[in-house]
């Protein structure tokens, strides 16, 4: 037996309290100890599940709105200026009829649109919210995105605002995770720059690059991001697909309104504390950072 079946037999046995029509595997131990801290390892059964048949793909991605739908070229490096991503010269259609020789990166987003993947989501978190809930409740805003990407594409080193399950059902992928509670990594000014409404793209320094942890992603496996963990990701030596199932929750909405707060009074040269040093000041932020965007929306100033 390989080392990847026993794992999926581990992820098996450790959800035998869940259905076995349900699509993914969990451990709950480790959801405990490890959601929204660190990376870790779930399983899932969603490998031959038709919605990721290519054709479905392509019909999904030209029927969705075309800011839906975003791609570039995909043989770029790890540290990347958003305004100089290279474009790969094809249609969405023929980035995705060629996908295994075009050198490319697909994302198509927010594909809960459509009511067929919307239902596959709502099972999904359904799932993840039993064991998320007594944690972090009021999970929001749940949203989906399928990655197809060519051989040897990469993700540009970057950050994400949700809580995230990245689900491989085609293809492999190795991924860099680094720990966003780390301000050696993830600065205050960094963050408040992403939640004002920075691209998510980041510059990694060179010197840094080996403090990431790195996840080999095999079909059947998927991978927790905790929020705002920075990562880029090298595709294998095929095609890839992947399926990231993400969320929100309160207490995020409250972290990065505090960081926005933050970032406002930086730039009156205010050097205001961590978020997270003291929890009561940053849900005042919040409330107040609320407040005032409310009044400037009023007056016809948008935050």
């Amino acid at each position: 037996m390989d080392a990847i079946t026993a794992k999926l037999q581990d992820f098996s046995a450790a959800a035998a309290a869940d259905d076995d029509n349900e699509p993914l595997r969990i451990d709950p131990r480790q959801f405990r100890s490890s959601f929204d801290r660190e990376p870790f390892l779930i399983g899932h059964t969603l490998c031959a599940h038709p919605l990721f048949a290519m054709d479905r793909l392509l019909a999904l991605a030209g029927s969705l709105p075309e800011a839906c739908v975003e791609y570039n070229a995909g043989d770029i490096p790890v540290s990347l200026d958003p305004a100089l991503t290279p474009r790969n010269g094809l249609t969405a259609a023929e980035t995705l009829r060629r996908i295994a020789d075009c050198k490319s990166w697909m994302a198509i987003k927010y594909v809960e649109k459509d009511p067929e993947y919307r239902a596959l989501l709502q099972r999904c978190l359904a799932q993840v919210a039993r064991h998320s809930e007594p944690m972090l409740p009021g999970m929001c805003m749940p949203q989906a995105f399928i990655f197809i990407t060519s051989p040897g594409s990469v993700t540009p080193y970057h950050m994400d605002p949700e809580h995230n399950f990245l689900l491989q059902i085609r293809g492999s992928k190795k991924v860099r995770l680094f720990d966003g509670r780390d301000r050696t990594i993830v600065s205050e000014e960094e963050l408040e720059r992403f939640y004002g409404g920075a691209h998510r793209n980041l510059r990694l320094r060179p010197e840094f690059e080996s403090r990431g942890r790195d996840f080999e992603l095999q079909p059947g496996f998927g991978l927790h991001f905790p929020v705002t963990s920075p990562h880029f990701v090298t595709n294998g030596a095929d095609v890839s697909v992947s399926f990231s199932i993400t969320f929100r929750t309160p207490d995020k909405e409250t972290r990065a309104l505090a960081h926005r707060c933050n970032g406002a009074l930086r730039s009156y040269g205010i050097k205001p504390a961590p978020i997270g040093h003291h929890p009561f000041v940053d849900s005042v932020k919040s409330v107040a950072y609320r407040a005032g965007r409310r009044i400037r929306r009023l007056a016809g100033r948008e935050a």
